[in-house]
């Protein structure tokens, strides 16, 4: 070979090179089927060795970026008003073209076991309606991308997962409180919408926190951080990293969440931990207080039942668990609490009714995010109380239309004296109070409604919506 020719032979060699190298790569949560949130500048990120330009279709604009040291690039574009499908391309030397691309309203699902109950269900474990609601799935309009479960002990940058239609092949297989919220989303708004659904069931609150969330807690304890999966799924941390942390910015417009469960027996750590969450969660994706609105737990598992000495143990601590989820509305901007005193299963920590906490999550969303009027979402919130006699009365807030009373033998109202024994007490609805009496209490001090770990819930406004379980001291649990 002469040396013209080994010299040309190098160039040639060099350009291939160059080409494979510019390879751009992105997060498998932009591919295609994706939806992205209308009427608002979103991220798109990668890698690169290469400058890289983005055109999209729906106004075939081009955006360009450069890469920084490390090859990692991000930029915003522009989306529309809800449609689709377009295109998008990415071109940093080579094109990467993704189709099937949607304008709509993205939502993320996260949580424990409740959240992630497939619309099949568990073993054993039913979801009330599935089969009537995966055989009528077939919509184009809705799309789910569900993040891969795994604990890692530092932030990745990517996860597993792709986006799919909604369609009875696939449904089964999606969060059934997720998927009937973004049905109604659908119907309501008329719009795609779209889940980002990162949920595992048995899981703390500490394992969805960032280290940086956590760092305010001398009790947790997040573990070096090396880059390997944790074996336990509640590590501290991990699950943010291995979760969230890849979809951290991608373009939502709120979220919802359904966990509690795993921390019932630290409520008033609880009670602190979840608003730092949320606080970071927002910091991080960096769009503002986007929406949050979550779901109080539901009653589960009758002392009637044999239980473990465990679980009889924390029995107590359930309603303050539940006391703790009504607090903390007051202390995340822009949230709301789906309150489910009324649909639990006395045997099973998972209500069959995914449809009912469903709409819950709905009403909230369609009156506070999207504007709907005359779309009630609250429930009857207890606000204060005064002793006349032999009667405690309770006022509640949200309670403008009446307050209503069904099956009113169930003893879930009592009232203590100053001994602190608590007592049945007989209710009287009158207007937006509940006056209640006990013969055993000649001066009672104090009030609680459906204070149990099991209870049936038969405290609703002229709304239909129920009242959160509550209690008028601080006094200890037994």
């Amino acid at each position: 070979m002469t040396k013209a020719r080994f010299i040309a032979f190098l160039f040639i060699l060099l350009l291939m090179e160059g080409k494979l190298s510019a390879k751009v790569t992105i997060p498998s949560i932009f591919s295609d089927g994706m939806v992205l949130q209308q009427k608002t500048q979103v991220n798109i990120w990668g890698k690169a060795k290469n400058p890289v330009s983005i055109t999209t279709s729906w106004d075939n604009k081009t955006y360009k970026v450069s890469p920084d040291k490390a090859g990692n690039w991000k930029v915003k574009i522009s989306t529309p008003v809800a449609g689709g499908p377009f295109t998008m391309t990415i071109n940093d030397g080579d094109e990467l073209k993704l189709s099937d691309i949607l304008i709509g309203e993205v939502w993320l699902a996260s949580g424990q076991s409740n959240m992630e109950m497939p619309l099949k269900g568990f073993k054993n474990q039913p979801v009330s309606g599935s089969q009537e609601a995966v055989k009528n799935s077939e919509n184009a309009q809705i799309r789910f991308f569900n993040v891969e479960n795994i604990s890692w002990k530092k932030p990745l940058d990517n996860c597993k997962g792709s986006w799919v239609r909604a369609s009875p092949s696939t449904t089964s297989n999606f969060s059934a409180v997720a998927y009937f919220y973004a049905k109604i989303l659908h119907e309501k708004l008329n719009v795609p919408v779209a889940i980002v659904e990162a949920d595992w069931g048995g899981t703390l609150v500490q394992a969805w926190m960032s280290d940086k969330a956590l760092s305010a807690f001398p009790e947790a304890k997040v573990p070096q951080e090396l880059n390997e999966k944790n074996e336990n799924k509640n590590t501290h941390a991990g699950l943010f990293n291995g979760m969230i942390h890849p979809i951290v910015g991608y373009g939502v417009k709120g979220a919802i969440w359904y966990q509690g469960e795993q921390n019932r027996n630290e409520p008033e750590l609880y009670l602190k931990m979840f608003p730092a969450m949320v606080k970071q969660w927002r910091k991080d994706w960096a769009i503002g207080d986007f929406p949050f609105y979550y779901v109080q737990i539901a009653p589960y598992i009758s002392k009637a039942k044999k239980l473990s000495p465990a679980l009889l143990k924390l029995q107590p601590l359930v309603p303050v668990l539940r006391e703790s989820q009504l607090f903390a509305e007051k202390k995340i901007k822009n949230s709301g609490m789906a309150v489910l005193t009324d649909i639990g299963a006395e045997n099973t920590i998972h209500p069959p009714d995914k449809i009912t906490v469903s709409e819950r999550l709905s009403y909230l969303a369609l009156a506070k995010t999207y504007n709907k009027k005359d779309i009630y979402y609250m429930g009857p919130v207890y606000k204060n109380s005064k002793i006349k006699g032999n009667e405690m009365i309770l006022s509640f807030d949200h309670a403008e239309g009446g307050l209503v009373l069904t099956n009113k033998a169930l003893p879930n109202f009592e009232i203590a004296g100053s001994d602190k024994k608590f007592h049945p007490a007989t209710p009287v609805v009158s207007g937006s109070t509940i006056i209640l009496t006990s013969p055993q209490v000649n001066k009672p001090v104090a009030a609680r409604y459906a204070f149990k770990a099991w209870v049936e819930g038969n405290l609703y406004n002229n709304h239909n919506l129920p009242a959160s379980s509550f209690r008028t001291d601080k006094w200890g649990v037994e």
